[in-house]
């Protein structure tokens, strides 16, 4: 059948920024599909949030709050999940963000620290779970989180715009180095409907722009992510490596200009 290629039956998952939105989405499609998961992120009580749902899906989810800023904290998460489940096959690199700031108000310190957060941080973790993969899976696969602004133009995303386009492009590094027993892919997401995007999509004239200026016509789901995410790490996407996803509702320019004036 093939819906059994969906499955992904005693593997063991790390998501990061699992607390809500995309990671939660993701860590409870995995649950579904039969994989236990460690769930990092601030806040604990999001978390534990995540771990009931986890569950009541039937599989287990260990908690690890902790601040995803420190890329030490990060890497820990490989050995975490192995201590805990005796195994480590799946990676998702989900936390990240930069917010909007006009291009001359941007410092350098800005995109460093917003190439750390995104890129490095990811780095760290990829290279201590491969090891753990090997050892106890003899493979796996990663998933990294980019977005439509690593690959679209937008007015005050210069921090967070090039920090994801490096991701996806380190992806593509990263599957070469990797083969041919480690896949590594990616997720560019369009305007996906969680906390982050709330201020607009409350607005009704923003999220009427939004709307019209995507092919699709709305705002995507986190569980459009969370799909795409099961279809990368599953056995149904084991054909893929190196490779960009972009569930964005048919991007190809920008669906929200910031009013960032001209010079």
């Amino acid at each position: 059948m093939i819906l059994d290629r969906f499955r992904i039956d005693g593997q063991v998952a790390i998501v990061t920024g699992a607390g809500r939105g995309l990671g939660a989405a993701i860590a409870v499609a995995f649950a579904e599909a039969g994989a236990d998961v460690v769930i990092a992120a601030r806040t604990k009580s999001q978390l534990d949030e995540v771990a009931e749902r986890v569950a009541a899906a039937g599989r287990q989810a260990h908690v690890v709050p902790a601040d995803l800023s420190d890329i030490d904290a990060t890497a820990a998460l490989a050995a975490t999940a192995v201590e805990r489940f005796g195994r480590l096959d799946i990676v998702v690199n989900n936390v990240g963000g930069a917010l909007p700031c006009p291009l001359l108000d941007t410092t350098p310190e800005a995109l460093t620290d917003a190439f750390t957060f995104n890129v490095t941080n990811a780095h760290a973790l990829v290279r201590a779970a491969v090891p753990r993969m090997l050892e106890t899976a003899g493979g796996g696969s990663i998933v990294n989180i980019t977005s439509t602004m690593g690959r679209l133009p937008g007015r005050a995303f210069a921090a967070y715009g090039t920090a994801k386009a490096a991701l996806a492009h380190y992806t593509k590094l990263a599957a070469l180095d990797l083969n041919p027993r480690i896949r590594v892919n990616a997720i560019a997401p369009g305007a996906i409907l969680t906390s982050a995007l709330e201020i607009v999509a409350g607005n009704d004239a923003m999220r009427t722009e939004l709307e019209s200026k995507t092919p699709l016509h709305r705002i995507g789901e986190p569980d459009d992510i969370a799909a795409a995410a099961l279809y990368l790490v599953s056995p149904a996407g084991k054909y893929l490596t190196g490779k960009i996803l972009e569930p964005d509702g048919g991007l190809i320019i920008p669906n929200l200009d910031l009013p960032i004036p001209d010079l």
